[in-house]
């Protein structure tokens, strides 16, 4: 059973809906209590990155989410700001994130932009697959082979992730610099642009999410 995380910030029926066509068996879960009997989750967002941890504490997810990840290793994607979550800390604001992988969010440098590109990002891009994350299989072949040279994605965001190690940020986009469109850690994985408002490249990628099942390093 995929469990999609409603913590108040945003397009979880644009999610709900895209699991339906896709014919995946889905539930929304609105407290941490009811994670149980989910089979890997989903958590979605848009939105400040203080409110959505704040939410999250107050809706009683931190525990059992990291219980679910961390300890029983249940695969899980992060979409927009639920991508950014996952990290450290946001420049965005003063909470810790889940910290779950080693990047922390950082806004689009905008001296790097050029005058023709604003902030915040929004529309499509093409996105490519990070060679050295596929050659190190970080990047779980199943949506390696769904990319194309023309996968294009759609994104709304001021802000990305910068990780510790280049080689987690196993998607990567354009907008003025390179940065950060997906990234991959173990069971963890986070999308920066929205797969569900993505059409035809949308419903792909996040079959293969789907269908993935993570390798325990054990």
């Amino acid at each position: 059973m995929i469990v999609v995380i409603d913590y108040g910030a945003g397009n979880i029926r644009s999610v709900m809906n895209m699991l339906r066509a896709l014919g995946a068996k889905a539930r929304i879960a609105q407290s941490g209590d009811a994670l149980e009997g989910a089979t890997r989750l989903i958590l979605p967002g848009v939105g400040h990155f203080d409110h959505g941890m704040a939410q999250l504490e107050a809706r009683g997810f931190l525990g059992p989410l990291n219980d679910k990840v961390l300890q029983e290793r249940l695969p899980i994607l992060g979409i927009c700001l639920g991508s950014q979550l996952i990290a450290r800390n946001s420049q965005e604001g003063a909470r810790p994130g889940l910290g779950w992988v080693a990047a922390d969010v950082v806004a689009f440098e905008r001296g790097r932009l050029g005058a023709d590109l604003r902030v915040p990002h929004m529309g499509w891009a093409e996105t490519w697959a990070h060679a050295p994350a596929v050659a190190q299989g970080r990047l779980p072949r199943a949506m390696a082979d769904t990319l194309g040279s023309e996968s294009r994605f759609y994104y709304v965001h001021s802000f990305h992730l910068l990780c510790d190690d280049p080689d987690t940020a196993v998607l990567r986009a354009h907008h003025g610099y390179e940065f950060a469109a997906s990234v991959a850690e173990g069971n963890i994985l986070g999308f920066q642009f929205h797969p569900e408002k993505s059409h035809a490249h949308g419903r792909t990628i996040l079959k293969a999410f789907l269908e993935w099942q993570p390798e325990d390093p054990a």
